[in-house]
């Protein structure tokens, strides 16, 4: 199962990720998956993630580790703040950037937890539709392509230079596009129209200016990544993934040890739910349904995670409060800015 890891520690260097792309690669319009068109919004809340599931096997449930994990919208609000503050650091140095707005390419669930399919697919209504698929809404990308950036605009940026493009390997064919970033940067130049650039450019301001530290940002995901793999040891946890299995098999579906295998089996190469991955969803929550199985694992887990907890509470609780401290001084800067 893959679990989107999304830290708010690195959501002000996303303006990063999008220099590399757009220096490195040589994007244009014409390359990208789905440019901002037609009066469409770039941010459309309607498609961000519930932050507690109302549908569905995990209708209001929610593990304890949650507390612990930044929310999307938390995320969207650090990383806005940050892309204002970047835009207006450069325009300081006579640069006029527009950055890539926070919050256009929702991920399909709230936080790391990823609830609504941590124990396989869960919304019998979806499952109807799509499949072991996302709803279409979520299949979607919009790009926000970004100009290209002279050397100088990269520096005030960054702090450094602008990487330098990735060297083919032998044997490459000529025309032939290289996905990894390029490297090889320097520190930037001193100064930029008599005024001298900010430690780590204007990205690293907009961090300082945040109060975003670099503090272990993966600590709470790897908690709740072991919490999964120990309740799969439960005997409770066994008992009922044998009977959800042994359910599958009344219906056809035989083989399959967990809802993870049926996940596999059900996803589709061009993901275009088929009439026999629908109906292999559909079968695989009304056995979850059949055998209490969401409700028994998620019971074991949640005393796992309360455990975990308990023996992790210092360190837990300066994640959740460095995390409010920055999404409060987020949504002052962006007040500020609005006025």
């Amino acid at each position: 199962m893959k679990h989107t890891k999304r830290i708010s520690t690195a959501v002000a260097l996303t303006a990063s990720a999008f220099l590399v792309s757009a220096c490195s690669s040589g994007t244009t319009p014409e390359d990208t998956t789905k440019i901002v068109a037609d009066g469409k919004s770039i941010v459309n809340k309607d498609n961000w993630p519930e932050k507690i599931p109302t549908s569905g096997l995990t209708k209001n449930l929610t593990l304890p580790l949650e507390e612990y994990m930044a929310s999307y919208e938390d995320q969207v609000a650090i990383e806005q703040a940050a892309t204002k503050l970047q835009q207006s650091c450069m325009k300081e140095y006579g640069i006029e950037l527009t950055l890539p707005r926070a919050g256009a390419n929702p991920p399909p669930s709230d936080n790391d937890a990823n609830i609504e399919r941590r124990y396989g697919i869960t919304n019998r209504a979806e499952a109807q539709k799509y499949g072991y698929e996302l709803a279409p809404a979520l299949r979607e990308h919009t790009e926000q392509p970004l100009r290209d950036l002279s050397d100088v605009e990269v520096e005030v940026l960054t702090g450094h230079t602008k990487p330098e493009p990735p060297k083919a390997p032998e044997g490459t064919k000529a025309g032939v596009t290289l996905s990894s970033p390029g490297q090889g940067t320097k520190p930037a130049r001193a100064e930029h129209n008599g005024k001298k650039l900010k430690t780590g450019g204007c990205i690293g301001w907009s961090k300082d200016q945040l109060g975003v530290q670099e503090a272990d940002p993966t600590v709470v995901a790897e908690l709740a990544g072991d919490s999964l793999m120990q309740s799969m040891q439960d005997t409770k946890v066994i008992k009922a993934i044998g009977a959800w299995s042994s359910c599958m098999d009344g219906k056809g579906h035989a083989g399959l040890a967990d809802p993870y295998k049926a996940m596999d089996q059900g996803v589709t190469n061009d993901g275009k739910p088929s009439q026999q991955s629908i109906a292999l969803a559909v079968d695989d929550i009304d056995c979850k349904t059949q055998t209490d199985l969401v409700k028994v694992w998620s019971d074991v887990e949640t005393a796992t995670q309360n455990s975990q907890i308990a023996g992790n509470k210092s360190r837990l609780t300066g994640i959740k409060s460095q995390h409010g401290k920055e999404v409060a001084a987020a949504r002052e800067q962006m007040a500020a800015s609005s006025q």
